[in-house]
């Protein structure tokens, strides 16, 4: 691993789903434990995927809006812009984190990052995600493979949320949706992103951190 850094973050703005599936796979199979952890921030064009338990009747209505399937765990949900999406390209091994403890670090980090916004939240020991009272503002679902985790989350910021009514989302009928807007006005998607990786990367316990914009 670099002596520079312990994790890379990058900021990519607006990527395909499909490409940044082929590279999320395509990091894990190479990298070795001399390769940093990486966070990968961006938002998707509008797309549902549909995770490995996925059941075909919770995808109701998608209408023109492409549907994936995809190596993750978990059910449906739904990617569009304005929401803020964090791939944790992480090795458990070498970090001796177990997938229970990385699923709640990451829920935590998301809690304390809407606390600071002053939006009460919390996560479900049954439910994977993030929900402010009963509607559900942050998904999760992780795929670990050679010990190394990849996909991640999705926090709904300031976006559309029709697409949502389209489906169960993960696998909830009626299950309510929110986000940071409905909040906090005129929410920024960066300043948010910004908040969140500083809260991954204090419950993640890393020390030295390289920001790139871009690949």
């Amino acid at each position: 691993m670099s002596d520079m850094a312990d994790l890379i973050v990058r900021s990519l703005g607006l990527q395909s789903y499909q490409a940044t599936w082929d590279a999320m796979k395509a990091f894990t199979a190479e990298r070795d434990d001399s390769v940093a952890d990486e966070l990968w921030c961006l938002e998707h064009p509008r797309i549902y995927t549909q995770g490995q338990a996925g059941k075909p009747e919770h995808i109701i209505a998608p209408g023109d809006i492409p549907v994936v399937q995809v190596d993750r765990g978990g059910q449906v949900t739904y990617h569009g812009p304005g929401q803020l999406v964090v791939y944790p390209l992480i090795s458990l091994s070498r970090r001796k984190l177990g997938v229970r403890t990385l699923v709640t670090e990451i829920e935590q980090a998301i809690v304390r990052t809407l606390t600071g916004l002053g939006i009460e939240s919390s996560a479900k020991a049954d439910a994977p995600g993030v929900y402010v009272g009963a509607a559900k503002i942050a998904s999760l679902g992780l795929r670990i493979r050679r010990g190394c985790s990849f996909h991640g989350l999705a926090l709904n910021v300031d976006m559309d949320l029709e697409p949502f009514q389209r489906i169960n989302p993960c696998g909830y009928a009626g299950l309510s949706m929110c986000q940071i807007s409905d909040f906090v006005p005129k929410t920024d998607i960066a300043g948010i992103e910004k908040q969140l990786v500083s809260q991954l990367i204090t419950g993640l316990k890393f020390s030295a951190v390289e920001y790139h914009e871009g690949w």
